[in-house]
């Protein structure tokens, strides 16, 4: 089910919504009980048969999590160790098979000159977003940070709607005892409002911007003939924006859903393109991923506590495995790589470069520059379908196209309408405040802590007039007329939806 849908958005919110305050006044875990049953609900829209598949993943690793915690102790007769391993072993084995048993046979096969395979199986919505919530979870055991907990809890905890399909990857000591709070379900009206609020400008970024920009990237990553140069980089920057739009529109979504419930969710973004750096890039976009691959890969491989060339190894293996787990293509594979090319270039700058470059590269708008040009290249490999598809348009973005104007017929045709939301969608990323400034959202519960200290994200300024202003409008009578326009165009638009696009990691 698609949260921009009108199953979605006009039954399926409005009855979990109601239900939820109503079990609410009975009080216990009637609301846990109730929000984890609507969450599989949610779920199954996508495929009935796939709800068996998270059913026994939360089995699985609930009981997992049950009997490490148990073998901590003194006497036990399996240790914890073994049981961590056994049962990261068997989410990870899932994952494989759904997700990477095509990709590795199609390449056994092309390798040994065999006819290709036909073999397919269905990639279960959400599964790599649950399944590295739950192996977070599991090390999390194993290292006695938790104690226990009860299954209606877990459950909840998993499948929790507002995040299972395209994330951002919970961690069970920010959400779960927001579960357990008294009065938890209890209807509030400020996180209705400002939930509601949030929900509408991530529906409009995905809706108006991000759907509006998906037929320019399309028109380029799909193209079987000769690039120009503006075609190339028109369909490069428009597939940039894109991707920001559809995933921290669905993010912000999702932020605004839950705080109808008086959950609060994880930030997963904070003006990614703003970044001027690499290191600060990953800082700001994909955030929870990118916790991830910190704490559950990245320091369990050593981090940087075995010198500088240790370090930079083990940077590039969580970055080429960060790439692989957003696809089973090779595509993905370079992404990753270059990626982790960009970070080792970015800290041995930092260590090595003279006082007047580090200068030079310190001044923000040179830096932002960089960075976004850096971050536009890389995107063409992910987007790509082939890595010669791939190395084709780079080739016409570094001028050995067939001429420097546009020639594609749809751009020009559209250049007015098409060159005006570039560049709308530019002063938007650049320009504007991000939802985080305008509702004042804490970067709890991502970075709260020692969290905060390992990631060095970025924290939220002093509020500047024009957030206030903007801030203090949006709670007026004219800002909820502009939100309900913006809503009521949205909902209009529905004929042309499109998945989110991070529904096929």
């Amino acid at each position: 089910m698609l949260f921009n849908s009108y199953a979605f958005i006009f039954a399926f919110l409005p009855v979990c919504l109601i239900g939820y305050v109503l079990l609410g006044r009975a009080g216990g875990q009637w609301p846990v009980l109730w929000l984890g049953a609507m969450s599989l609900v949610f779920y199954s829209v996508s495929g009935p048969a796939l709800v068996w598949l998270l059913a026994g993943s939360i089995i699985l690793n609930f009981s997992a999590g049950y009997f490490i915690v148990k073998a901590r102790k003194p006497g036990a007769l399996i240790s914890a160790k073994s049981i961590t391993a056994l049962a990261i072993a068997a989410d990870l084995a899932a994952l494989g098979y759904y997700k990477y048993a095509g990709f590795f046979l199609a390449n056994v096969t092309q390798a040994f000159g065999l006819s290709p395979s036909t073999w397919s199986v269905v990639l279960p919505v959400g599964i790599s977003f649950y399944t590295f919530t739950q192996i977070a979870f599991l090390v999390d055991c194993y290292v006695g940070k938790v104690k226990k907990t009860g299954l209606p809890e877990y459950v909840l905890f998993v499948s929790y709607f507002p995040h299972l399909i395209a994330g951002p990857i919970l961690h069970h000591a920010e959400m779960i005892p927001q579960f357990n709070r008294p009065n938890a379900a209890r209807f509030s009206y400020r996180n209705f409002s400002t939930g509601t609020a949030i929900f509408i400008i991530g529906l409009a970024k995905k809706i108006l911007l991000a759907d509006a920009l998906a037929p320019y990237a399309d028109m380029v990553f799909n193209s079987t003939s000769s690039l120009s140069f503006a075609d190339a980089w028109f369909g490069a920057l428009a597939y940039t924006l894109q991707l920001y739009f559809d995933f921290s529109g669905y993010c912000d979504m999702a932020i605004g859903i839950s705080l109808m419930f008086n959950i609060e969710l994880p930030l997963n973004f904070y003006s990614p393109y703003r970044a001027a750096s690499i290191v600060d890039f990953w800082r700001r976009w994909h955030m929870t991923l990118s916790r991830f691959l910190r704490d559950y890969l990245y320091i369990p491989l050593g981090g940087n506590r075995s010198g500088h060339s240790r370090r930079y190894v083990n940077l590039m293996i969580t970055m080429m495995l960060g790439g692989l787990w957003h696809g089973a293509e090779w595509t993905f594979v370079v992404w990753g790589t270059i990626h982790g090319c960009y970070l080792l270039i970015n800290h041995a700058f930092r260590k090595n470069a003279p006082r007047w470059l580090a200068a030079l590269f310190g001044v923000q708008a040179v830096g932002v520059i960089l960075t976004f040009f850096c971050v536009v290249v890389a995107w063409v490999f992910f987007r790509a379908p082939t890595i010669e598809a791939a190395l084709h348009i780079l080739r016409s973005m570094a001028g050995f196209g067939i001429a420097w104007n546009i020639t594609a017929p749809q751009l020009v045709n559209e250049r007015y309408f098409a060159f005006a939301l570039l560049i709308l969608s530019l002063v938007i990323v650049f320009a504007c405040p991000n939802v985080q400034q305008i509702f004042r959202l804490p970067f709890h519960p991502v970075v709260s802590g020692s969290d905060a200290k390992q990631g060095g994200y970025p924290t939220l300024e002093p509020d500047s007039r024009q957030i206030e202003r903007l801030r203090m409008f949006l709670g007026s009578a004219s800002g909820a007329v502009l939100l309900g326009v913006l809503f009521g165009v949205s909902v209009l638009l529905f004929f042309r939806t499109t998945r989110f696009l991070y529904f096929q990691f």
